[in-house]
C-alpha cells in the first residue's frame, strides 16, 4: 500500500501492512490497548532492536496515562482490531526508546527494572545514568536516530472491562487497593501459596512507594506510609524465606533496619533541637 502521513503529525509516516477489520475503536482516557510490536533501526538491513513475540506477552499501555514514547499512543489510536502498520519516526520522538527499552527487557528477562535504582550506591547509580547495560540501546542514547515501529493492535478494553494494574492507578486507588491486596496475600499464605502471596506484598509495596515518593522523607506523611510499607516487606521476605531466596531477604531486611537507625537519629535531632 501506498506510504502516507499521519494527520497533523510531523516526523511520522504510516504503511498498512494489513489492513484490519470494522470501524476505528473508541479510544477513551483509560483504555487499555493490547498489541505486539517490533523496532527496527532506519538502515539498510532494517536491524531489529526489540520484538515482543520474543518474550511471548504482548505489550500494553493505557490510553492518556503519558506512556513514556508519546508517540506510541498516536499511531496506536490510528488503527483498527487486527491491523498491521508500520510507522516511521523521526528522532524528535524517538529520544526515550532506549530507556523503556531497557525497563521491557528487564521485564523479560524477570528482572525488577528499579533494583539498581532502590538498592545499588551512588556509584552504581552513576553508572546507570551512563549505561543502560546494553551496547544497542547506548549506541541509541549516543546517537538519536529515526525507528521504524511495526505494530499489530488486538484488543482495545473500555476502562471498565478490566483490572487497572497499580501504576495506572490514582492516588486514591493505590491507597485503597493495600489492605486488599495485604489480606489476597495473607490469605494464599495460608495455602502455602508463598510466590503469589509475595507477588501480592511486593505490588502493595509498589502502590505504597509510588505515594511516598511525592511526600519529604521523615515528615508525618511519609513516615506514616513507611509504617505500613514495613510489615509487608516483612511477608514478603517470610515468603521469599520460604522460596529459598536468602540473598533477597537479607538485602530487604538489612535496608529497614538501616532505615530505623537513621529514624532514630532523625528523632534525635529533633529532641535536641526542641531542648535548644
Amino acid at each position: 500500500m501506498e506510504e502516507t502521513y499521519l494527520l497533523r503529525v510531523e516526523g511520522v509516516k504510516k504503511k498498512i501492512l494489513h489492513g484490519g477489520y470494522g470501524k476505528l475503536p473508541h479510544f477513551q482516557d483509560g483504555s487499555k490497548i493490547t498489541f505486539h510490536f517490533q523496532t527496527l533501526k532506519d538502515d539498510f538491513e532494517r536491524t531489529v532492536i526489540d520484538d515482543s513475540r520474543n518474550s511471548g506477552v504482548p505489550m500494553e499501555i493505557i490510553v492518556g496515562k503519558m506512556f513514556k514514547i508519546e508517540v506510541w499512543e498516536t499511531l496506536l489510536t490510528s488503527m483498527r482490531i487486527n491491523e498491521v502498520a508500520e510507522f516511521w519516526c523521526d528522532p524528535v520522538h524517538t529520544g526515550m526508546y532506549a530507556l523503556v527499552s531497557k525497563g521491557l527487557r528487564q521485564i523479560a528477562e524477570g528482572k525488577d527494572p528499579l533494583h539498581r535504582q532502590n538498592h545499588h550506591c551512588g556509584m552504581g547509580n552513576m553508572f546507570d545514568y551512563h549505561s543502560t547495560g546494553y551496547a544497542d540501546l547506548d549506541e541509541l542514547q549516543r546517537t538519536p536516530q529515526p525507528l521504524i515501529f511495526i505494530m499489530e493492535l488486538f484488543k482495545v478494553e473500555d476502562p471498565s472491562s478490566y483490572r487497572r494494574d497499580t501504576w495506572a492507578m490514582s492516588n486514591d486507588e493505590k491507597l485503597a487497593a493495600v489492605p486488599k491486596l495485604h489480606t489476597e496475600g495473607n490469605r494464599l499464605v495460608l495455602s502455602r501459596k508463598f510466590k503469589e502471596a509475595a507477588e501480592k506484598y511486593q505490588e502493595a509495596v509498589i502502590c505504597l512507594r509510588n505515594l511516598q515518593v511525592k511526600e519529604k522523607p521523615w515528615e508525618e506523611e511519609w513516615l506514616t506510609l513507611e509504617n505500613l510499607v514495613t510489615p509487608l516487606v516483612l511477608n514478603y521476605c517470610q515468603c521469599l524465606l520460604e522460596l529459598g531466596e536468602y540473598y533477597e531477604v537479607l538485602e530487604h531486611t538489612t535496608e529497614i533496619l538501616q532505615k530505623k537507625c537513621q529514624g532514630l537519629l532523625q528523632a534525635g535531632k529533633s529532641s535536641r533541637c526542641c531542648l535548644e
